[in-house]
């Protein structure tokens, strides 16, 4: 399995975050679809701040993207990386459940698999996908798992390529048809949907009610009663 004939891999042993180097390189005038990958990282980071603990044997990988889409739009790539990396799953043969926790987490089983982080600068975005291939932090407060642990195939290389190759597919479809079928793939794997569930905003305040849909931006519909709220940002948890 190889890159894609449009990827151009920028590759490290060891780098201090890979979304930071390739925002360096996109302000520098990197072209879309450079790759930047490492063996390790030694400041990982994930959504709302929080670190991303980074050991070697895991696929750390941030692609430069130049969407020629407003802003408020290009939030989406975040559901367009989650059906990458539900595919990349598929591809290494992990044995289990495959579904998608909004806004953007991979769960197998309902353990965490990936983050993904998207960040932005002017004219380009990178999009930020760490995999866990061969570990997993073992004390985290919702439950993680790794491509070894559910039986599939671990090795970096093919991960790489498999995941270049998914992320082409799923963004070609974006960029042709718009977030409809995006939407309604990620859908067919949302964990939760028409179930309660607590909403933990940014702010600190908590919701609850029915995930009914996605809207079409991305944003969670959570249903109460007969009055429908659209969430576009905050923690999601289950219902026992």
């Amino acid at each position: 399995m190889t890159l894609p004939a449009v990827f151009r891999r920028v590759a490290y042993e060891e780098v201090g975050s890979t979304n930071a180097e390739a925002l360096r390189l996109a302000e520098e005038g990197a072209p879309e679809f450079t790759l930047v990958t490492t063996r390790r990282q030694s400041a990982g980071r994930g959504r709302r701040g929080k670190s991303w603990i980074s050991p070697e044997g895991n696929l750390y990988a941030t692609i430069v993207l130049r969407p020629d889409r407003p802003p408020a739009v290009v939030s989406q790539l975040s559901f367009v990386a989650a059906l990458a990396v539900g595919d990349l799953v598929d591809r290494l043969g992990v044995v289990g459940t495959v579904g998608f926790k909004w806004p953007n987490d991979v769960l197998v089983d309902g353990a965490k698999i990936c983050g993904i982080l998207l960040e932005g600068g002017q004219g380009h975005l990178v999009a930020g996908i760490g995999v866990n291939l061969a570990h997993f932090p073992p004390d985290t407060p919702y439950g993680a798992t790794s491509v070894a642990a559910k039986g599939g195939h671990a090795d970096l290389e093919e991960a790489t390529a498999g995941l270049a190759i998914a992320f082409l597919e799923r963004y070609r479809v974006w960029l042709g048809g718009g977030f409809a079928p995006v939407r309604d793939a990620w859908l067919a794997r949302a964990i939760g949907l028409g179930r309660e569930i607590k909403v933990t905003l940014h702010e600190g305040k908590t919701d609850t009610g029915i995930f009914s849909a996605l809207d079409d931006t991305g944003a969670l519909v959570l249903t109460q009663g007969s009055a429908a709220r659209k969430i576009t940002a905050g923690e999601i948890f289950f219902a026992a």
